[in-house]
């Protein structure tokens, strides 16, 4: 890796073509430019998971860090190639006023004629469409496990702001989930009355996936709470009987359904760089998270203003009491 300091983008792109001739390779086969955004202590662990991804989609892989955003403005970059990436990588400094405008740095070193993705490992943008650097990509990855601040609310955030391009890995870390409920209804082809989720305290993809289930077979999902981890049960109410899928453990599954005996299945959590190689394979729009994001800001805004309305109509106990002390 290069050390830049006080450069800029023509500084970087210059250096990403002298890192290609020092590698004997004048033309690389990049698919897609990977802009990450994230903090200066996240930034190893982020930079290692696309550096993995990068092997089934060989990218250039823009690493930026948002830092202090008073000052004169000052851009530093680490450039190279090789060392594990398939493709070229820069992570970017960025303090004082260009902090403010990201975008006039990334933009230049964006690939011709190629897709752009955008990921924020840790805390995301409100509204990542409209973020200066979301709105460079067709593809917005964001995390709400990864959140640091406020996660309860991260995830009904991001599917109140959706947007087309827009996704979030708890939605991917469901895909194994998805797909057993799915061939479950397909083996057993009855009606479903009800069913439920059980997961860890805070688990966005347990709200997505309730959020899901509800949205398609129209019944009501009911959320409970354990020591995890992650997702640990999911039952679906039939009139012959529960289909249950439980793993308690994270790893090994157990599929229990009407009739049949009880049968092990290999539902083991996944790591970051997988989920992430999963979400760069398709650059289109997912129209089923697309759908079940809607759904989950409809019902928690509809159950937000049910409470308000509640907290409204019930009269503070002071007036309450003043209210009767009057009538006395």
């Amino acid at each position: 890796m290069i050390e830049l300091l006080d450069t800029n983008s023509s500084g970087i792109a210059a250096e990403f073509v002298r890192a290609r001739t020092r590698a004997g390779s004048p033309a690389m086969g990049m698919v897609m430019t990977l802009v990450i955004v994230v903090e200066e202590e996240l930034a190893d662990a982020a930079m290692a998971a696309a550096r993995q991804a990068s092997h089934e989609h060989p990218a250039r892989v823009l690493g930026v860090i948002l830092g202090d955003g008073r000052g004169h403005g000052v851009v530093n970059a680490q450039v190279g190639t090789g060392a594990g990436w398939s493709g070229e990588t820069a992570l970017i400094r960025l303090q004082g006023e260009v902090v403010k405008h990201p975008e006039s740095v990334v933009l230049p070193l964006l690939l011709p004629d190629s897709p752009v993705a955008c990921w924020w490992p840790a805390d995301p943008p409100a509204d990542p469409a409209s973020d200066p650097l979301g709105a460079l990509a067709q593809r917005r990855i964001t995390d709400a496990a990864g959140a640091q601040r406020a996660r309860k609310r991260v995830i009904h955030e991001q599917c109140s702001a959706y947007a087309k391009g827009n996704t979030d890995l708890a939605w991917t870390r469901l895909t194994p989930w998805r797909a057993l409920l799915a061939a479950a209804l397909d083996q057993h082809q009855e009606k479903v009355i009800g069913a439920s989720v059980a997961s860890e305290k805070v688990s966005p993809s347990a709200d997505l996936l309730a959020a899901w289930l509800a949205d398609r077979l129209k019944v009501e999902v009911s959320r409970s709470t354990n020591g995890g981890p992650g997702i640990t049960e999911v039952v679906m109410e039939t009139r012959q009987g529960p289909i249950r899928i439980s793993r308690p453990d994270g790893k090994l599954a157990t599929f229990t359904s009407p009739g049949q005996p009880d049968r092990p299945i290999a539902l083991k959590r996944r790591d970051l760089p997988e989920l992430l190689a999963e979400e760069l394979r398709r650059l289109d729009e997912d129209d089923v998270y697309a759908a079940t994001a809607r759904f989950l800001a409809r019902s928690h805004g509809a159950g937000g203003a049910a409470k308000k309305a509640a907290t409204r109509r019930r009269p503070a106990a002071g007036k309450s009491t003043r209210a009767k002390a009057t009538k006395k």
